[in-house]
């Protein structure tokens, strides 16, 4: 199984083709990035541009985006492969979902060449439908992984999306920097009661390839560490990410046992009703 050597964690969300999208801009931006990477421990990457779901029904569009993406994958890829030779690079997208049917026939558009494709909602806000969408997804024959749950508005104030998100198939991918604040506390005490709950299925950096963002990979593993999470590390970082490059199942994940302390604080967070509580405001809406 991919993912078992000294470099064990497997990433499956970054965005480190140079130049197409918000993420590393040159090939050297993503060579320090991927360095740093390696450093703590990475073996495995799937990096993950952006991709609007849209143009995946617009062969012209999606034509001319594969051919950018297709040209600096080449540059990425050759430049890896002299420099991190036991690294194994993959590819896929971070599809947006502005639209409930996107096309996910290409493999490119998914993990690795899986059935796994990493999808988020538009302008962080889950809209309307959000559930439908998955289903429609999964009866495409594709397994969705929503990214970063923990980080969009609209959520309700028990989660309840995510628990919907899973009955219709769905994987979630929390990222390091949410368990160490990197995008506030909301989001942060929002993970917590995911891994809480045990529904998290992986661990992902979203790492966006600049010199100056920090990568957080090892301060998410001080934490769980810190509370117990040992286990709970290791099957969201290594073994259920590399079940996804090799096309299987994640297994399911033990609920992180928060300190009482912790998680008092967690639930007077969501009982405060600081989670975002509106549905889907300003996001589009599907029928």
């Amino acid at each position: 199984m991919t993912g078992t050597g000294a470099n064990d964690l497997v990433d499956l969300h970054s965005h480190l083709i140079p130049g197409v999208d918000d993420g590393a801009r040159t090939v050297e931006d993503a060579l320090e990035g991927i360095g740093r990477m390696v450093k703590v421990g990475v073996g495995s990457i799937v990096t993950t541009p952006h991709l609007d779901g849209s143009v995946t029904s617009d062969p012209r569009a999606f034509r001319t985006r594969m051919d950018e993406v297709d040209a600096a994958w080449k540059r990425l890829s050759e430049a890896v492969a002299e420099q991190f030779p036991g690294l194994r690079l993959e590819r896929g997208h971070e599809v947006m979902l502005d639209t409930p049917d996107p096309v996910l026939t290409d493999p490119r558009v998914r993990l690795a060449e899986t059935d796994f494709v990493l999808v988020e909602w538009p302008r962080l806000q889950v809209p309307p439908g959000s559930t439908r969408a998955i289903a429609r997804i999964r009866s495409a024959d594709a397994r969705p992984i929503v990214a970063h749950p923990e980080r969009y508005s609209g959520m309700g104030p028990e989660m309840d999306l995510a628990a919907e998100w899973r009955l219709e198939g769905a994987l979630l991918q929390v990222n390091h920097g949410s368990l160490v604040g990197r995008y506030g506390p909301r989001a942060r005490e929002r993970a917590l009661l995911l891994l809480q709950r045990g529904w998290v299925d992986l661990l992902s950096s979203d790492f966006h390839g600049r010199s100056h963002l920090k990568l957080h990979i090892r301060e998410a593993r001080e934490v769980l560490m810190e509370w117990g999470g040992e286990e709970q590390w290791r099957m969201l970082t290594s073994v259920n990410p590399a079940r996804v490059l090799d096309n299987e199942f994640p297994l399911p994940v033990p609920p992180l046992p928060l300190p009482g302390g912790l998680w008092t604080r967690v639930r007077s967070l969501f009982r405060s009703g600081k989670d975002g509580g509106d549905r889907g405001k300003g996001a589009v809406e599907w029928g």
